[in-house]
């Protein structure tokens, strides 16, 4: 396997297992299916789980073997299946890992991928989750407007292993920094396995507008955490507004909380333990504000929070993730000194670096003693640093020198 394939398999298999841990899939609320030609056996709905697939050995439908894939009928007339997926943000695409698990005898021999970009979302009729159905000429007719026929090509038809345990994953590598809205499975006559995370051109836009550094939408990602019981910390960082309170990342209770709880002099409760989660932003910046959002979290909100944030090199960050951020790190500074947070509310805090001096790569958000928040956001200002980073490993996004500290 190549390098790069071996890099892509790396990649994907880390945020598959985070999205088992916390449902992602790009903010899935808004990542659809628009259109399949066929959805007979299992509907094309399926590629957009984040889990990993299921077996029930013995199940049927009034259809046939019950299937945790997109599976169509066995193709009897001219022509393809495919379907368009429309991806919940426009992200640049760093490769596929095309899942045949458990299609042992009907997975499809053979795949192409085509992609294409649009700022206006079109108007394309909403679909339901069905079986047992093919596209109807109305559907045909909206999809056409499209042209999706015409889209680039990051993928071209290639062979797909069956899905026995060890040839399931198709991994395929893309390395176009392009960003996408949407996506084309052509089936020859399958399984795909979730597009990448979102980036941002960051030399487009106002450079005085303040940018949410922290957002997945972008690229940031959560690279550490204490206690994911009840969610994620990925959750916070997602887009949009919270729906519900799954939404968030809560931990479990703390065990080690006393039984009679005080205050100190501030206000503040004393207590032994804390939770914490590590974020790597979407780029090194200047942080200049701190939105910490708590909707829905009544009763079990945090009591208190900080945030902190240092600048670490790729290798050091590696070796911190290595170790479960489980070493002595000097390099920490404040960006918000302990704050008491109120239960179900927006709070818009100061960093503590106005004066626009202090670049960082990842933050850490310390809540005490436990609980959940809905949403944290980190706006301020990318740092010119990165913006003549080496292109040549897009997986990487940042790469930065030891001990480096640029003023904007």
């Amino acid at each position: 396997m190549a390098e790069s394939e071996e890099e892509l398999k790396s990649l994907l298999m880390k945020v598959k297992e985070e999205s088992e841990k916390v449902g992602l899939k790009l903010n899935i609320q808004k990542t659809k299916v628009l259109f399949a030609t066929d959805d007979f056996f299992a509907p094309a709905e399926n590629l957009l789980k984040s889990d990993n697939p299921r077996f029930k050995e013995y199940e049927y439908t009034e259809f046939g073997k019950w299937m945790d894939g997109w599976q169509t009928r066995r193709k009897r007339i001219p022509g393809h299946d495919w379907c368009v997926v429309q991806l919940g943000i426009q992200g640049a695409i760093r490769g596929f890992d095309m899942d045949t698990s458990y299609f042992t005898g009907d997975h499809a021999p053979r795949v192409s991928i085509q992609v294409a970009n649009f700022e206006e979302q079109p108007e394309i009729p909403q679909r339901e989750v069905r079986t047992a159905t093919a596209a109807t000429p109305e559907e045909f007719e909206a999809i056409s407007e499209l042209k999706s026929n015409d889209w680039s090509c990051l993928v071209p038809m290639t062979e797909l292993k069956p899905g026995n345990p060890a040839s399931s994953h198709n991994y395929f590598p893309v390395n176009s920094q392009q960003r996408w809205s949407h996506i084309r499975l052509n089936i020859f006559p399958g399984k795909y396995d979730g597009p990448s995370p979102g980036i941002r051109d960051w030399t487009a836009g106002n450079p005085k507008e303040p940018l949410d550094l922290v957002t997945i939408a972008y690229g940031g990602a959560c690279v550490g955490f204490s206690n994911t019981h009840f969610g994620h910390p990925n959750n916070i960082i997602g887009v949009g507004t919270a729906k519900l309170m799954a939404d968030g990342w809560e931990t479990a209770r703390r065990l080690d909380r006393p039984p009679i709880l005080e205050n100190d002099e501030n206000g503040i409760l004393l207590v032994p333990g804390c939770e914490w989660a590590v974020f790597r932003l979407a780029h090194p910046g200047v942080i200049t504000q701190i939105e910490i959002d708590t909707k829905y979290f009544k009763c079990n909100s945090p009591e208190s929070c900080k945030v902190d944030g240092c600048i670490l090199t790729t290798q050091e960050e590696e070796d911190m993730v290595r170790q479960k951020w489980d070493l002595q790190c000097h390099k920490w500074k404040p960006l918000l000194l302990v704050t008491k947070l109120k239960p179900d509310e927006r709070h818009v805090l100061d960093s503590l670096t106005p004066e626009l001096q202090d670049v960082i790569t990842p933050a850490k958000l310390t809540i005490t003693p436990d609980g959940g928040m809905s949403r944290l956001r980190l706006k301020g200002f990318p740092s010119s640093i990165c913006l003549l980073r080496p292109l040549e490993k897009p997986m990487m996004r940042f790469s930065v020198t030891a001990g480096f500290r640029e003023n904007l």
